[in-house]
């Protein structure tokens, strides 16, 4: 193993943190409709649990409303069960053939508790940038042994990896704060 081999893994799963991330800040709720609400709501199909979007179109046709429109209208109460039980505080209204799910404005106090979430994501990617780093450090150590580096070798690679780590932990923190903002500003 080489050095750029042992930094590109480390990349790769530094990658995946901020991958995750984005994906976590899609779903959190800001006051604004978007059919990334509903990625993780679960409906009974048939005995089984499955993701919404594989029953229903999901749609956000206007600013502050989300529309799901099942295929088989016999799931309509299924659906509507589905979202009412996940969690996300949303009412879904029923008119027999979509349902519609008005999006409340925030308030205040519910902002600065969604903001507070927003940290506690980005703290957690911060601690597996920071586990990524910690691998790939113990890695290069090992790899005096194994592949007979030098400990200038050792040292080259372990300030590599500081440098990756600091670029991921700067976009964790930019990623935060533009979410942070955008649940603020609403």
């Amino acid at each position: 193993m080489d050095r750029n081999e042992l930094l590109n893994k480390v990349k790769e799963g530094m990658e995946k943190t901020i991958r995750s991330l984005q994906s976590d800040m899609q779903k959190i709720r800001t006051g604004r409709a978007s059919t990334n609400l509903l990625d993780d709501v679960r409906v009974d199909q048939y005995g089984s649990m499955v993701p919404l979007n594989r029953v229903a179109t999901v749609a956000a046709p206007e600013p502050r409303l989300v529309t799901v429109n099942p295929f088989d209208k016999g799931m309509l109460g299924g659906v509507e069960k589905a979202i009412l039980t996940s969690g996300l505080g949303l009412t879904p209204n029923n008119d027999g053939k979509v349902i519609r799910i008005p999006i409340p404005p925030l308030s205040e106090e519910r902002r600065k508790e969604i903001a507070k979430q927003v940290k506690k994501h980005g703290e957690e990617a911060k601690v597996a940038v920071r586990h990524h780093r910690q691998e790939g450090n113990t890695k290069s150590k090992a790899a005096k042994n194994d592949f007979g580096w030098s400990e200038d070798e050792i040292k080259r690679a372990n300030d590599e990896i500081q440098k990756v780590t600091d670029v991921y932990t700067k976009k964790v923190d930019e990623l935060c704060a533009a979410k942070e903002k955008e649940v603020l500003t609403m």
